[in-house]
């Protein structure tokens, strides 16, 4: 991997270095192997008799004689395949934290019902993976053509075991990437059940972003010797929210890569801001333990209180992004300019 990609994943993971990125307990899960990609509320389990074809975000057409059932998803997929009524039999990423719960990451899959592959970065069973006969893996992209938690040591045998499919972020609108997830689940005979009603949702949120606009937004990433400025052109959830006319503030200085600016805590005061969102994932600090950091606490949005959650890696669906956006209209109506 390249300095960028490994500095992304850091960021990512919201950890301050790669020795500290992740440290989630072993992987776990059930151990579900036989399940459809889609049941009840899904696609059929019988075994589909027509032929699948489906070119994702690599410009790779994927054919296969039959439609694929037995699928494995990189958690953030999981999580929007299951909204769509996919029914993946296994997941690989962040998805059950050190009490045995679920991750925020991992969204509506039931992880009794799924097995897991691996939990933390870079660790991935293959060995387990080939057991499970799997015909299709899905994973997103952050740069094209690599599978985000597929370990790079391990890609070539995983890649040979079952054809992959790669959603694109990088660059695009959630919109963009809601869709494409929409189109690979109605590939895979997924009904839509229940979309209209969150696409409805969705949308009526979004609307209700323009009344924000005289807001200066700042969207952060705290770790314990870093704080991150996030890049907005470059994350589908923020793309989306500017677009709805939600003023973000782009960091004048990106890091090598384009992703996002790294501060020490000292600089925490670089960007003027009347609100600040936070990256809630599980490695990112706290609220409160970014209030022990003096520079951040005296910020002007943090001692007005305008300091409020950010599910960055929200489900690419549209039941997952109606509740990220209905939650922040509800928190950004208690927040004022700053004069």
């Amino acid at each position: 991997m390249s300095g960028p990609v490994l500095a992304r994943r850091g960021f990512l993971s919201g950890a301050a270095g790669l020795a500290a990125a992740l440290t989630l307990a072993a992987c776990g899960g059930g151990t579900d192997t036989t399940a459809p990609a889609a049941s009840a509320g899904g696609a059929s389990s019988a075994p589909a008799a027509r032929a699948w074809t489906f070119t994702d975000d690599r410009d790779k057409k994927l054919e296969q004689p039959k439609i694929p059932s037995r699928i494995v998803a990189q958690v953030g997929s999981a999580a929007a395949l299951w909204d769509f009524g996919v029914r993946p039999i296994a997941v690989f990423g962040p998805h059950k934290l050190k009490d045995g719960s679920k991750d925020p990451q991992v969204g509506n899959v039931d992880i009794a019902k799924v097995t897991g592959l691996g939990n933390v970065w870079d660790e991935f069973n293959v060995e387990q993976y080939i057991a499970l006969q799997p015909d299709l893996l899905v994973s997103s992209m952050y740069i094209k053509g690599t599978l985000w938690y597929v370990p790079e040591k391990s890609k070539d045998t995983i890649e040979q075991v079952a054809p992959t499919a790669g959603v694109m972020l990088t660059g695009k609108s959630a919109t963009e990437v809601i869709g494409t997830y929409e189109e690979l689940a109605k590939s895979l005979g997924a009904d839509m059940q229940g979309v209209p009603e969150a696409k409805a949702r969705m949308e009526a949120a979004t609307k209700e972003l323009a009344q924000f606009k005289d807001l200066k937004i700042l969207m952060v990433s705290g770790g314990a010797d870093a704080f991150w400025i996030v890049n907005p052109p470059e994350y589908p959830d923020i793309v989306h929210l500017t677009g709805a006319g939600l003023d973000v503030v782009t960091p004048s200085k990106v890091d090598e890569g384009g992703f996002f600016q790294t501060l020490s805590w000292e600089n925490a005061d670089e960007y003027d801001a009347d609100v600040i969102l936070y990256d809630t994932r599980t490695q990112a600090l706290k609220p409160e333990e970014m209030m022990k950091k003096p520079t951040f606490a005296k910020l002007p949005a943090v001692k007005a209180g305008q300091l409020y959650p950010w599910n960055a890696e929200a489900p690419y669906s549209y039941q997952g992004y109606a509740a990220f956006l209905e939650g922040l209209v509800a928190n950004l109506k208690k927040a004022q300019p700053l004069k």
